[in-house]
């Protein structure tokens, strides 16, 4: 089955949790992070997958810096928001509360996560009205 141009792959997705953490960071930054143990011809490796993020809109360079800098700019709850539709879509007919429902079930909930949503959904309810 091949890929809807948004997705990122799991070594695209590493490369964007350090961008979040970051905010911005060179291709040396991010070749330091990712592989710690690595050696510089990493650095291609670490080039290539901002191209394909770039080529996403996932990641934007400032190329007024030198070296060049990279950030995210996508969203981390965009990220997830995409990602669990296309879970839901592929597993439940794009329906999202059975793959909610499940993920509660099998992991359960802190009282804080309990808190959390039941604010949102008082929020999303007061939004209707």
């Amino acid at each position: 089955m091949s890929r809807t141009p948004q997705d990122v792959t799991d070594a695209e997705l590493s490369v964007l949790q350090v961008l979040w953490e970051s905010q911005t960071a060179t291709v040396r930054e991010l070749t330091e992070r990712l592989y710690p143990e690595g050696t510089t011809a990493l650095n291609a490796t670490v080039q290539k997958l901002l191209e394909r993020l770039e080529a996403k809109k996932c990641v934007k360079r400032n190329r007024k810096t030198w070296p060049h800098q990279f950030s995210a700019s996508v969203a981390r709850e965009v990220l997830i928001a995409r990602q669990l539709q296309t879970t839901a879509n592929k597993l439940c007919q794009g329906e999202i509360h059975p793959l909610l429902t499940s993920l509660v079930k099998a992991r359960g909930l802190t009282p804080a996560d309990r808190k959390s949503l039941r604010g949102l959904l008082d929020e999303l309810d007061h939004q209707k009205k």
